[in-house]
């Protein structure tokens, strides 16, 4: 039976979650994740599979396409992730660990928000993550016989050969699922009392099961010259030298998103227990069983963030990549924090400022209530990057609304952008209202490279529609002129927020295409 103040966090996040992801305008890799789920393959460039499993559920469900629809998979999906946090913490440690560790990925905005909000890869990451993790601290922690303090003597069991087929999972989730199964490997390496795992059968059973489950990110990839692995490997070649402001940059910013209160302890406690334990097993000490608890967390979480922190000296990274193993090591602040009187006033200080600082982010990026003109007046309306997430619905009320723009959405053969960023945002806005192809005309088209082939709109008439914010530098005509006999504009669309234009979306006919437009890659036929 789970405790009340399980059910209790668990609730409360859930309905906060679906607040937010109701109010919130859909992000450009949100929007693009929708598109996923209009080109069911095997994997994808830029990513695995699940995200467009996790995308595509609320619209299927509901029969309706908004920022709410799109980010139910990840709503269910979190709170399913959040409660395999707490099991794994009272497993491993106790029941306040436990409500410690499911307390702060509650609460630390980057875990919540960018795992429990947006539809990201991370939330199928994440859920197949602490499914492995739990399962993980059964296998290697079984438990131990009455009067007996620690755990049993471990021996290979099933639950190897299932670990395995869950490292798949989190792997067709986000390809950082390898770095788990990377962490778990160490882990029995590490631990002389957990080698045996590499002498059973369980053990090859759980690497037949995880190539089973990876195999149709290992077919597609191979059929496509393995280009998503190339393109996701070619992110961490070096742009830059070393800089060590950088470095340092990078460790602040991920303080910032995890909210200091907890950002400092989570990077302070495993940097510390990462380098005692380092010690101890190089003089090759003998660990105790809650050592050992603690070694199964670090080699899962901590390289993953030593990774992407130290590739934050060379060149700029993404504030979710080393996330996932920040998550991870919530439990070893659940461990560490269980015996101490503060950490409840602490939380809870800490949900009340993130609580009222998203309020007004939110209230921002929604109703402009900072924005000039229209709100308090202290943050100019065309210097706002927050404008670029619109409401979608603002677009496609134009376009049902307007006859010029109606006319040409049925007029033309198929409609394009000239950025993969407005692509998914366009698509969300246009998909009731019709079910023509969607494409990008770009030197960057992502994963339209492999949706259709140049050659596919060869003679047929486009609707470009663009931003202002994104019009290219040579303007729409220059740009796109030698590609069609006509390109004639059709219609400004001014998106308000609190009265003002917050974004201007410009509409183009674009007949006769006479010649492809070229690719840097593109799919095989």
């Amino acid at each position: 039976m789970l405790p009340r103040a399980v059910l209790w966090i668990l609730g409360l996040s859930l309905l906060l979650r679906c607040l937010v992801a109701a109010l919130l305008p859909p992000g450009f890799d949100e929007a693009y994740y929708y598109l996923y789920t209009r080109h069911p393959d095997w994997s994808y460039f830029d990513h695995p599979p699940l995200v467009a499993w996790t995308t595509g559920l609320g619209p299927v469900l509901t029969g309706q396409v908004s920022a709410f629809s799109i980010r139910l998979g990840s709503l269910l999906a979190y709170s399913g992730s959040s409660l395999l946090l707490y099991l794994t913490g009272a497993r491993l440690f106790s029941v306040q660990a436990g409500l410690i560790s499911l307390a702060t990925v509650s609460i630390a905005p980057i875990f919540w928000i960018g795992f429990g909000v947006l539809t990201l890869p991370d939330s199928p990451l994440t859920l197949f993550t602490a499914a492995t993790l739990w399962v993980a601290a059964q296998e290697f922690f079984p438990a131990p016989k009455p009067g007996v303090y620690g755990s049993a003597r471990y021996r290979p069991g099933p639950r190897l050969a299932l670990i395995g087929l869950l490292v798949g999972l989190a792997s067709l989730g986000k390809y950082h699922g390898l770095a788990l199964g990377f962490g778990l490997v160490l882990f029995c390496l590490l631990s002389p009392a957990h080698r045996c795992a590499f002498r059973s059968g369980w053990a090859l059973l759980a690497a037949l099961g995880f190539l089973a489950v990876f195999s149709p990110v290992l077919l597609w990839n191979a059929q496509q010259d393995w280009i998503s692995f190339r393109f996701q490997g070619g992110r961490a070649v070096p742009e830059t030298g070393y800089r060590l402001q950088d470095l340092a940059l990078t460790v602040l910013q991920e303080v910032f998103y995890l909210f200091p209160t907890l950002g400092i302890p989570l990077l302070g406690l495993s940097l510390a227990e990462g380098g005692r334990l380092g010690l101890a097993l190089f003089q090759r000490r003998r660990l105790a069983d809650q050592e050992l608890r603690h070694l199964l967390i670090l080699t899962c979480g901590l390289p993953l963030v030593l990774a992407f922190t130290l590739m934050g000296g060379y060149r700029p990274i993404l504030p979710t990549w080393p996330m996932p193993g920040f998550w991870v090591l919530s439990l070893l602040l659940g461990s560490r924090w269980e015996g101490w009187p503060g950490a409840k006033r602490l939380l809870a200080g800490t949900a009340v400022a993130v609580g009222l600082l998203v309020g007004v982010g939110l209230a921002h990026v929604r109703y402009g209530l900072l924005q000039a003109p229209g709100g308090l007046g202290l943050w100019p309306v065309e210097r706002d990057p927050s404008t670029q997430l619109i409401e979608i619905e603002q677009l496609r009320r134009q376009f049902q609304t307007d006859p010029r723009l109606t006319q040409a959405l049925e007029a033309v053969d198929f409609i394009f952008t000239n950025t993969y960023f407005l692509s998914g945002q366009i698509g969300m806005a246009l998909a009731p209202l019709t079910e023509k192809p969607l494409t990008c005309l770009d030197e960057d088209p992502r994963g339209f490279a492999f949706w259709s082939q140049p050659e596919d709109w060869l003679g047929k008439d486009g609707l470009l529609v663009t931003s202002t914010l994104f019009q290219p530098k040579a303007g729409i005509p220059a740009t796109y002129g030698n590609y069609f006999e006509h390109i004639e504009p059709v219609a400004e669309i001014p998106l308000r927020r609190a009265g003002a234009v917050a974004q201007t979306f410009q509409v183009y006919l674009a007949r006769q295409m006479r010649q492809p437009y070229p690719r840097p890659y593109s799919r095989r036929r």
